[in-house]
Parts: structure tokens; sequence; C-alpha cells
């Protein structure tokens, strides 16, 4: 009980805003780069042995790396319900065509080596294409529509309300500022999928997967930094008329929340979090030059880039989580849409004692896989894919 007492209703929301971002690092980070594998894989393999070396670099771990994707939804449910509410609606057909190109990849995987059939195979490695290629552009995408604010308003139950019809809500998510922050999240997971190809494999797919490695990770610099001009001088930010109740019940509707100003103004009033972007450029900098001398510290330096990147979108909206373009005061932030204190309180506990597991378990499985994949590895192994 002293402990609850200890982290206040205040202390624990910024824990768990914290800890979604660290999950959301995490599936980029870890599932990030099998995605970016995945998309990669028609353009590094030219013959099927060399797509089923591709294939086997990620084949005994990507089960496991969508632990994280499940965390995360988990964690948004349980610490964040009017968050989970309000995105999974407005976001349904994103998610559906994420869930659709994601359920391609086991399928690709299991049934690629069915038939002994060049067409059968290639289109199943297209299959896999699209299960890369899609998530982590609509993944982008969806991080385009939050910065600029979601169109939904609440009503006074707390109701969420969408307006429009399916096209005006599709047309509404592929609007060119989030296209284009999609754009930073394509580049950022092909060039975290090659580092990892370049530190997996050997000879031509090596090369291969080096050569589009760096054109795709300068690519993530140039547009990272150009969707930071765009944020800084085409889109309004979010701002409180008033200083919230940091203590105050998970109601959006009791704040006034107004358009205005731009979101960079964050880092005139908190500059430390300049270490954010920092972290992006000079982490993913690093992986383009080390991806032609280390291989290992590479894929590292994407990580360290990852993290930065994913940090500078947190940190420069925070405390909003999810504005509204067509009612800023229905805006979610850490203030008003988390659980209560008890119920994050008790997450927090169970995270404590399993995570450490996770990473661990994580770690082991790492160490035991670790080593390059070769074509003789995949001709003489039955189990490989």
């Amino acid at each position: 009980m002293i402990l609850h007492e200890l982290l206040n209703y205040e202390i624990l929301r910024v824990i768990w805003w914290g800890l979604l971002g660290v999950l959301l690092i995490g599936l980029a980070a870890t599932d990030g780069f099998d995605m970016g594998v995945a998309a990669l894989l028609p353009f590094v393999g030219t013959s099927d042995a060399e797509r089923r070396v591709v294939i086997n670099t990620v084949g005994p771990v990507w089960e496991g790396n969508q632990v994280w994707l499940i965390l995360g939804g988990g964690a948004i449910f349980a610490a964040w319900p009017p968050l989970y509410a309000v995105s999974f609606s407005g976001f349904y057909l994103a998610m559906f065509l994420v869930l659709a190109a994601l359920i391609l990849r086991p399928v690709g995987f299991k049934y690629r080596n069915k038939r002994d059939s060049f067409t059968w195979r290639t289109r199943w490695d297209w299959a896999l294409f699209i299960g890369g290629a899609v998530p982590a552009l609509i993944f982008g995408v969806a991080v385009g529509n939050v910065l600029q604010g979601v169109p939904f308003t609440l009503e006074d139950n707390l109701l969420s309300v969408y307006p429009g019809n399916f096209i005006m809500k599709l047309l509404g998510l592929l609007n060119p500022f989030a296209l284009f922050v999609g754009v930073v999240s394509l580049t950022m997971h092909l060039s975290h999928g090659a580092s990892w190809l370049v530190l997996k494999t050997e000879g031509a797919v090596q090369a291969r997967a080096r050569r589009f490695g760096t054109f795709a990770g300068l690519a993530a610099i140039v547009t990272f930094a150009l969707a930071g001009v765009w944020l800084a001088f085409g889109v309004e930010g979010y701002r409180f008329v008033s200083e919230p109740d940091h203590f105050g019940p998970s109601n959006p509707l009791l704040s006034e929340v107004v358009r205005g100003g731009s979101w960079l103004d964050a880092y005139t009033t908190r500059p430390w979090i300049m270490i954010a972007p920092i972290m992006g450029f000079v982490g993913m900098a690093a992986q383009v030059i080390l991806m032609r001398l280390w291989s290992g510290w590479s894929v590292v330096a994407g990580k360290v880039g990852i993290f930065g990147i994913i940090s500078t979108v947190g940190l420069t909206m925070f405390p909003f989580i999810l504005p509204s373009s067509l009612n800023p005061t229905a805006s979610l932030t850490v203030w008003d849409s988390s659980s209560s204190h008890m119920t994050l309180f008790i997450m927090l506990v169970c995270a404590v004692i399993f995570m450490p597991i996770i990473l661990a378990y994580t770690s082991w499985v790492y160490k035991v896989l670790w080593g390059k994949v070769t074509q003789e590895d995949v001709t003489s192994n039955p189990n490989a894919y």
C-alpha cells in the first residue's frame, strides 16, 4: 500500500504513457526488421535458394517478435480504454488492411514450399512482400493522421462519433502528409530489415541487401527531416487553454483544448526533448555507415534510430495521445484517458514481473539462433522454410 501511495495517479499515467511508447518501439525494433526483410524478399533474392535464405533469417523469430504487437494492443485496451475505443473505431479500415497483410505472412511461410513451382513460389514471395510493406506503410500513415488530428468527436456520454461514409473515411486517412509519414516508416523498416540481412547472410544476398539498405537508410533520413519541416509549417498543433488536472477523472470533455501554433513549440518549453530527433538522425546515419563496416553494430544503430524517431513523435505531442480535428476539446491526453489509479498500479506490478521474463527469453532465443544462414543450411535442414 505504501508503494501504491507513492505512485500517485499522475506518476502512473506518465509511466504507462512511457510504457506504451516502449511497446511501440519494441514492435518496430523487432517485428520491424521482419517486415523489412519480407518487403525486400523479391529484390535481394534472385533465385529460389537465395530467397529461401532470406526467409530463413527471420523464420525462427518472427512469431515471437509479434508478441510486441499483442502486448501493445493489450496495453492500450487495459491502460487507455478511451484510446482503444476511439482509435480502433477510427482506424478500423487501416487495421483491417494491416491484419489482412499480416495474415499473408504465416500463410506465405508455410505454403511457399508446398509446391516445387516457380510461378507458385513467386506469387507467395510477392504475398510476403505485401505482408511486410503494407503494415510498415500503414503504421506510418496512422501516425501521420494522429499528428494532424483524427476526425472524431465525443458525445456527452463519451461515445465516439466519426461522421462520413466509407469512402470519405478512407480518403481522409490517405491524405498527403499521412502518406509521407508512411514513407518515413516504410524506409525505416526497409533499412532495418536490410541491416538484419547484412548480418545474417553472405555473398550476393548480403551485397544486394547492403545496397538496398543504404538507399533506404538515406531515404529515411531525408524523409524524416522533410516530415519535420512539413510538421513545423504545414500542420497545426494542439494546446490546453488552461493547465488540466493531472489527477482528474478520465473525461476529456472536462478540459478545454484548442488548435493553434505548432507541435514544435514543445521544443521551446522542453528543449531537452531535442535528444529524440538527434538520436533518430544519428542512429539512421550510423546504420548506413556501419552497414558497410560492422554489420552487427549496424543493427544496433538502426534500433537507436527507431527509438529516436518514434520517441520524437511521442515527446513532441506530449501530453496529447489522440487529438480530435473536429472537436479539439474531445482530444485524448495522458491526463484524461487512462484507466483508474488502482488498475494502472496492478498492471505496473504485472509488467515489472513479466517484462523481464519476456526480454530474457527473447534474448536467449536470439543467442541460440545466432549466426549466418547459408544456402547449405536451408537445403540440408528438412525443417527450413
